[in-house]
């Protein structure tokens, strides 16, 4: 019996853009996202990453080709936007291009105020976009007064409250120490945990692999799509996407070539796998 297919959750189909009296950025794009799956997005600067975002969750209208949502085109007019960014919401790399309120509460509301909901489900998605960020502590700070984590973290907070069923996020990891990418990514496995699909743009080959199920690589020749583990152990795809070679499937050809690990066994994914491992 056939697997059914499942209808992506946004989806472009044939899709092209040209920034104006400029060459195409993207064409001929075909591009979906599966319901439940954590996609890394990976590729050179100027690759096209930021424009397939912005073309995703609505920024940006293609020049050719299509955007779908649940199986339908997505219109640009006011109704068809209001809920293609209830379902998708990005959040861009840097948060002081998104943080524009005198407090993190102020800012995190934004959202669900525009859709017109009522007050009490206002406060009810605030209090929760605030729990799963850690940053109920800061409902009242100004904004120009966090940190860099802090202001990232109150940043993907604003898109939360949407409560989307797509998150996109373009390097989050970006300018964050060691302990505030761990306390970044044990935020994105509670909000996987709760029913949120998470693409996350980056440089990073070893997080990719470590943290995704699969994962979209840019290249000059197009957009190669794969289980993570697998797509990224290609050395010629990395070295034609600009990004150098992942430690996992280094290690793990290296245990395999000593015996140390089964043909079929999966590999550690991070220095803290491999020493458990151990």
């Amino acid at each position: 019996m056939a697997t059914p297919l499942v209808t992506p959750l946004v989806e472009l189909a044939g899709a092209g853009y040209a920034y104006e009296d400029g060459p195409a950025v993207l064409s001929g794009v075909d591009f979906a996202i599966a319901p439940g799956r954590a996609l890394a997005l990976l590729g050179r600067n100027g690759s096209g990453k930021t424009t397939l975002m912005r073309l995703l969750s609505g920024g940006l209208r293609p020049g050719s080709g299509a955007l779908r949502l649940d199986g339908t085109e997505v219109s640009y007019g006011r109704a068809g936007l209001t809920r293609l960014r209830t379902s998708v919401q990005l959040v861009v790399q840097d948060p002081d291009d998104q943080l524009f309120a005198a407090s993190v509460e102020q800012d995190v509301s934004f959202g669900p105020m525009n859709l017109g909901l009522p007050t009490m489900e206002v406060r009810s998605r605030v209090d929760s976009a605030l729990a799963a960020l850690d940053i109920t502590a800061l409902r009242d700070r100004p904004t120009h007064l966090l940190s860099y984590g802090q202001r990232k973290r109150a940043a993907i907070a604003g898109a939360v409250a949407m409560a989307p069923r797509v998150l996109i996020l373009d390097e989050p990891t970006a300018g964050l120490d060691p302990d505030g990418q761990e306390r970044l990514l044990a935020v994105l496995a509670g909000l996987r945990a709760s029913g949120t699909t998470v693409v996350m743009a980056t440089h990073d080959v070893d997080l990719a692999v470590r943290w995704a199920d699969d994962a979209a690589v840019l290249t000059p020749s197009g957009i190669r799509f794969g289980a993570a583990g697998a797509l990224l152990s290609d050395p010629d795809l990395l070295a034609s996407a600009g990004l150098r070679a992942a430690w996992s499937p280094a290690v793990t050809a290296l245990l395999r070539a000593h015996g140390l690990l089964a043909p079929d066994a999966p590999g550690p994914r991070s220095p803290e796998a491999l020493a458990a491992w151990r």
